[in-house]
């Protein structure tokens, strides 16, 4: 779960405009990316995600399951253009803990209405939840968001913004802006988390709103460790 902290660092403004490009060519005429896409282009530039795999609703059968190179525990996430979200439709399974658990939970979210595929990945560990997004507002441009998880978000919208492309500072700035930032610290005897991490992943999709592609883009959430980060869901919308 090792962040490529330098890689996210450095990566080069000109690189990002390309490899987006490409990725949009492959969309056909829609808004939003699917999630194995965004977690390939996220990889691609040097962000942590989980080990997994996507199999189309057309091909589901023909994979072998039992030969997957994955650690259980594993989660099943469906996909669909239409779903706007996942835990409505009951189209998220966790824990599963075997080749039996997981023959039973592609067959259940492929018998969702308008299911196109089946995201498998492997289980990340416990750690302190974050959001990282950008968006394009009409107001001030490309603007990078950073905010706590969990009910921290949900009840008290602990999240705070700054304009897009931040440097290491501007974000280290951000983040202390949130109430729950003593999270990061490390609370009730919890280790303090990945700060570096953070850093470069805010700093990355600054730099990708910046480049003017992107509607938004949406990592929630983040899952932060002590040394290195996880990458769990993300969503992203062609301008």
């Amino acid at each position: 779960m090792t962040i490529k902290n330098q890689s996210l660092l450095n990566l080069n403004e000109q690189f990002i405009p390309s490899i987006i490009k490409d990725l949009i060519d492959t969309q056909k005429g829609s808004k939003l990316f699917p999630e194995h896409k965004v977690k390939e282009l996220l990889k691609t530039m040097g962000f942590p995600v989980p080990n997994g795999i996507y199999i189309s609703k057309d091909t589901a059968n023909q994979i072998s399951l039992r030969q997957l190179p994955f650690k259980y525990p594993l989660a099943a996430k469906i996909f669909s253009s239409k779903i706007s979200s996942k835990s409505d439709v009951k189209g998220v399974i966790l824990d599963i803990k075997n080749v039996r658990e997981l023959k039973n939970a592609t067959k259940k979210l492929s018998l969702i209405e308008s299911c196109e595929g089946i995201l498998i990945e492997e289980m990340a560990p416990k750690g302190v939840e974050v959001i990282i997004g950008g968006i394009i507002d009409n107001q001030f441009g490309p603007v990078v968001m950073f905010g706590i998880g969990g009910i921290f978000v949900e009840l008290y919208k602990d999240v705070a913004f700054a304009l897009a492309p931040a440097d290491e500072k501007d974000a280290l700035w951000l983040i202390k802006q949130v109430k729950g930032y003593k999270l990061l610290e490390g609370y009730r005897g919890s280790p303090p988390v990945d700060i570096a991490a953070l850093i470069s992943m805010i700093v990355a999709i600054s730099k990708i709103i910046e480049a003017g592609l992107i509607l938004e883009i949406d990592l929630n959430p983040v899952v932060l460790y002590p040394k290195g980060a996880l990458v769990l869901d993300a969503k992203m919308f062609i301008v």
